[in-house]
């Protein structure tokens, strides 16, 4: 048996203790609002940040999210003096591989058009849509094809800020195409004061440009590498898609 004064002293070093495990247990991404998968008026901050902190927890590990403009997201997460380590969620392109460590995939979205119900669109091939002005969302980004074809010119788009302000274009007839994630496009129609009174006015085009994974973007420095193998390890313990479906219903 332990004399008290043995007790008492380890009781107050495991007191003096714990705050530093728990820093040590503790990873920080950002995000941005971008509902249903994050956002910081969300349940759980959205489907993604509860899929992310349901791996983390499963290694033992708290998460913190900040969620900020994208740009701003992904310019703390570039920087390793932020105590920020990544940022999510991302799609894969060779751009940002080649600055970050992406995650084991976190989740999908499908990613196509937002579009007129009475001004469908047909296409087959994105060659289709080279006369189309197109709606897309300031650095984000989208397919390997889209991406290159709108940065040479060969297709016509016109970025602004967010999804909503495509969407209310789409509806006023000023551009017949915006890409965007139909879970995204159907919270928005659902919850977006501005947006309700245009929801019998758009649908999502029937063909879909990708069905897209969605990654955290780690820096590539020894806290992100660390971080991005705990969330690796964590996924597996986890079923990410019984996770998210409630925030898709």
């Amino acid at each position: 048996m332990k004399s008290l004064h043995t007790t008492v002293w380890l009781l107050l070093l495991a007191g003096f203790c714990s705050p530093v495990w728990g820093q040590d247990k503790l990873i920080r991404l950002s995000s941005l609002d971008w509902p249903p998968y994050s956002g910081e008026k969300l349940d759980q901050q959205g489907a993604s940040v509860a899929v992310a902190r349901a791996a983390a927890e499963a290694m033992g590990y708290q998460l913190e999210v900040r969620i900020l403009p994208w740009a701003r997201a992904v310019s703390v997460a570039s920087d390793p003096a932020s105590g920020v380590v990544g940022y999510f969620p991302e799609y894969h392109s060779d751009e940002v591989a080649a600055q970050f460590q992406l995650s084991d995939p976190i989740g999908s979205g499908p990613l196509g058009f937002a579009e007129r119900r009475d001004a469908p669109v047909a296409w087959s091939g994105l060659a289709d849509l080279k006369s189309v002005q197109i709606g897309t969302v300031r650095d984000y980004v989208n397919t390997s094809a889209f991406d290159a074809m709108a940065a040479a010119g060969d297709l016509k788009v016109e970025p602004v800020n967010d999804d909503a302000t495509n969407l209310r274009k789409v509806a006023g007839g000023r551009i017949p195409l915006a890409v965007i994630d139909r879970n995204v496009m159907g919270y928005l129609l659902a919850n977006d004061a501005g947006l309700k009174a245009q929801q019998g006015q758009l649908q999502f085009n029937a063909r879909l440009l990708e069905d897209k994974q969605l990654f955290i973007a780690f820096q590539r420095t020894p806290a992100g590498q660390e971080a991005a193998r705990v969330i690796n390890e964590g996924l597996k313990k986890i079923d990410p898609a019984a996770i998210a479906a409630p925030f898709f219903d």
